[in-house]
């Protein structure tokens, strides 16, 4: 049991109920591949937050609102984004301490695009206005869920790990990556171009992908391979 690395979860925030919650795909999907998660507090007390990723040998940022267009020096293009400041905060702290204690962090979806933006890319803020194809990204419930393909890029990580060059995923998403990082490179994008998955180059695993494996790793052995890789990540990290 206490080989388990310790995964810190960002939780999701529900503006309207005024609550914090998580897709329970996160969790599983961390203790599925070996891990044990933790859920990282969504307070106001930053320091609160910071002492809780002292624990953590792990960080996995997930989905949930757009990442606030300021921090990538633009305004809302629909006069008004979908953001979460508190959440925008802390995932700078989050992607912080993953870069100066070289933690492993995976983002997911929002995490992706919150790991870009972080280390200097920006974010195409509506697909379907910004991005001429008929490829749909996002789905309309009670519409059926959304996918699509997305090409793997030829020795990058993620092709190492499914040995594949074209895999088939879930997609939840309205905003992308736009311009990527210097610090990212990226693994996968869409036929229609839209980036996929990234990752940095000289950490041991920083990692995001567009789709959402925690939705599909329980029939979808590409999506349970991805958090096996983070974890196994975490746990030799001290090794």
């Amino acid at each position: 049991m206490n080989n388990k690395p310790i995964i810190g979860v960002m939780p999701l925030w529900d503006g309207e109920k005024q609550s914090v919650w998580i897709h329970s795909g996160y969790i599983d999907g961390v203790i599925k591949a070996g891990g044990a998660p933790v859920l990282l507090p969504l307070t106001e007390e930053d320091e609160a937050f910071c002492r809780a990723l002292e624990i953590c040998d792990g960080i996995l940022i997930t989905g949930g609102q757009d990442v606030s267009p300021a921090l990538y020096g633009e305004s809302p293009k629909s006069g008004k984004a979908d953001a979460c400041p508190l959440r925008d905060r802390l995932e700078a702290h989050a992607v912080k301490a993953a870069l100066e204690r070289d933690l492993p962090l995976l983002g997911i979806c929002r995490g992706l695009q919150f790991l870009n933006v972080a280390l200097g890319g920006t974010l195409c803020q509506d697909i379907p206005s910004e991005v001429p194809s008929p490829l749909v990204h996002l789905h309309t419930p009670p519409e059926a869920p959304v996918t699509h393909d997305v090409i793997i890029e030829a020795g990058t990580p993620l092709a190492a790990l499914l040995q594949q060059q074209r895999i088939h995923v879930n997609s939840f998403h309205h905003q992308s990556v736009k311009a990527l990082s210097p610090m990212l490179r990226c693994m996968a994008h869409a036929t229609d171009g839209v980036p996929e998955a990234a990752y940095m180059p000289d950490r041991q695993f920083i990692w995001g992908v567009q789709w959402h494996p925690e939705m599909s790793f329980r029939t979808d052995e590409n999506s349970l391979k991805i958090f096996e890789a983070f974890v196994a990540s975490a746990k030799n990290k001290d090794e």
